[in-house]
């Protein structure tokens, strides 16, 4: 299967054109050639059931996946009890709200360092996502993929080490491999083709080939700077990266199935549709 493309949330020429609810992004999507939506509760898990289903039966009917962004607040590695609690149980309100409108996979911010050594933070995240995948398990969600995701500040725990060490805790979980995140905390890092593969090799030493051919995605250029990530922009600025074609051409030539989702500001849903159209030309030469 070839890769399927979308935004996270939705574009400002969105709303531009007269739609106000995001139970209207699946056909407004599909009517532009796009696959994939993710649904954004970055501030909080605030989709009731009804509104979830409908946005459900909306996607099925336009043929668009779901996927939803988890809570930004949750901190796997927070030295606090009652915070890595609550962020269990984001995290299941997060399933839960997918379950309800039929996503297969939510993506989670593992936290901060904080003033402790990574090998701690890691250490503390592990133990709090082996406890969010059991709860998982246990309110009936296991079906749905958790993927954590890497991160653009160098003080977030989120290298990309640090998330395929994360996704060891259970063969079910996914990396979201945030290509904008990683060259951001590396000072624009991924350059070419060679920088990417070395990227998707990692994971696929580490998780195996099987998980790694459908890894999540997300892809954007963000500015950084001496901390990294400082804030997305779009496909149109030139001076930071990365560039999506030579990701592209490796999806193409490993006949990966990634799932891409696009977080360019205000214009994600056309910068998805830039991307798609990359790989396409790619696939017909």
């Amino acid at each position: 299967m070839p890769p399927i493309f979308g935004p996270a949330g939705n574009s400002v020429a969105f709303y531009d054109a007269g739609y106000k609810s995001s139970q209207q992004m699946p056909a407004w999507l599909h009517a532009m050639g796009l696959g994939a939506y993710e649904y954004p509760c970055n501030k909080g898990v605030k989709i009731g059931k009804p509104a979830a289903e409908k946005l459900g039966a909306e996607a099925r009917a336009n043929g668009i996946r779901l996927s939803v962004h988890a809570p930004y607040y949750i901190s796997l590695s927070s030295t606090e009890a009652e915070k890595r609690d609550n962020s269990v149980r984001y995290i299941l309100q997060t399933l839960e709200a997918a379950r309800n409108m039929g996503a297969t996979r939510i993506v989670v911010h593992s936290g901060s360092c904080s003033k402790m050594s990574r090998e701690k933070a890691l250490a503390i995240a592990t133990q709090t996502l082996r406890a969010a995948v059991q709860a998982a398990d246990e309110a009936g969600f296991g079906d749905i993929t958790i993927c954590p995701e890497t991160m653009g500040k160098l003080g977030q725990l989120g290298t990309l080490e640090e998330v395929l060490a994360l996704c060891s805790v259970d063969e079910r979980l996914l990396p979201t491999l945030d290509f904008g995140h990683l060259n951001a905390r590396t000072m624009g890092g991924i350059k070419d083709k060679a920088d990417y593969a070395a990227i998707l090799d990692m994971v696929a030493n580490r998780l195996g080939q099987d998980r790694m051919a459908v890894f999540h995605a997300h892809f954007s250029k963000i500015e950084y700077g001496a901390g990294g990530e400082k804030r997305h922009l779009t496909f149109e600025d030139t001076e930071y990266g990365p560039e999506f074609a030579p990701l592209a051409e490796l999806i193409y030539e490993r006949n990966l199935s990634p799932t891409i989702i696009c977080e360019s500001r205000d214009v994600m849903a056309e910068d998805a549709l830039r991307m798609q159209q990359i790989y396409e030309t790619i696939a017909q030469h």
